[in-house]
């Protein structure tokens, strides 16, 4: 796959981000528990690094369009990334949905921690403690989501998408 991309390559990358989009807004009204961690992994195991990143890639950009520019822009085009390599480089050491989980939960509970760094770019050191303290909650709160919507959904899920991801990329 190195080398030009194909036409179906393109399509899935812009229909993949669109659902990352749509499934963060569907739970956007509850704090901090979101169904884009799960999806990035599913999307990652189903596709590889490459193309795993450049999703991320568009998922961020399509956020700055929703969100505006700010900060947060930053840690997006870094955390999101960040957890697709780490799930491709653990999906072959991974063997279930509870090592999915695990993995999951680290990265909501350092969700914060990773925020708070990026705000110490912008505002010192002195703010992004302050900012990761006052959200150590938050963070409680999306590690254990995590955890929870990836042991329960990742197993159908991704059987799911990789069977018809296959399917597409297969058709002629």
């Amino acid at each position: 796959m190195v080398g030009k991309m194909k036409v179906k390559d393109i399509v899935l990358i812009g229909i993949l981000s669109a659902s990352l989009t749509a499934g963060k807004l569907a739970l956007s009204f509850i704090p901090n528990v979101e169904i884009v961690t799960l999806l990035f992994i599913v999307f990652t195991l189903s596709l590889g690094i490459r193309r795993g990143l450049l999703i991320a890639i568009v998922f961020a950009t399509t956020e700055i369009l929703i969100y505006g520019f700010s900060t947060w822009v930053l840690l997006y085009y870094f955390i999101w990334p960040l957890l697709v390599v780490i799930t491709g480089l653990l999906g072959k050491l991974i063997k279930s949905e509870y090592g999915y989980a695990i993995l999951a939960a680290i990265f909501g509970l350092c969700f914060g921690l990773f925020a708070a760094i990026n705000e110490s770019i912008f505002y010192g050191l002195a703010y992004g403690l302050v900012y990761w303290t006052k959200g150590l909650v938050f963070d409680l709160v999306h590690g254990v989501s995590n955890f929870i919507i990836v042991l329960l959904l990742f197993k159908p899920l991704n059987k799911f998408i990789s069977k018809q991801i296959s399917s597409f990329l297969m058709e002629q």
